[in-house]
């Protein structure tokens, strides 16, 4: 199972990495994966959602922003250390603030952005994916522990 979610955490690495390119692509260029007027990778990693904490409309110059895209480098590669150390508690937990993240970020590609980003979309169903495989972790430790008490 560790090296399942590992397995994960990388892909999701990539797809982190992949989008951090797009984020400081030159906006003039088309992004490989603007494919159609709803799937623009390259509008939804420029917009102002795409840093953390988001860009207002009157911000001053200066200001310092991060990426998402890099959060998301931290995150997977702490997942995929934490798994293969076989801390599941912390993976868990990870995987949670990951996902929550992700959902929120779908959320507003969906309603305000209206413009979806396929590098997210993946993010989104791995982080998914490795929180499903982290509850099934912890319950099977549960049970296992269980079963030595009895």
């Amino acid at each position: 199972m560790k090296y399942l979610v590992a397995l994960l955490a990388l892909a999701g690495l990539y797809v982190s990495i992949t989008a951090l390119r797009i984020h400081y692509m030159d906006p003039s260029q088309q992004p490989p994966c603007a494919v159609t007027e709803k799937f623009d990778c390259g509008a939804v990693n420029h917009s102002r959602f795409s840093v953390f904490p988001a860009k207002t409309f009157d911000e001053a110059p200066g200001k310092h922003h991060i990426p998402v895209a890099t959060i998301g480098i931290i995150g997977y590669a702490l997942i995929a250390l934490l798994a293969l150390a076989g801390r599941w508690w912390l993976v868990f937990e990870l995987s949670q603030i990951g996902f929550l993240c992700a959902a929120f970020l779908s959320y507003l590609e969906a309603y305000v952005m209206e413009k979806w980003c396929i590098y997210c979309l993946w993010s989104q169903c791995i982080m998914t994916a490795i929180l499903l495989l982290s509850i099934v972790a912890l319950v099977l430790r549960w049970q296992r522990n269980r079963r030595v008490l009895n």
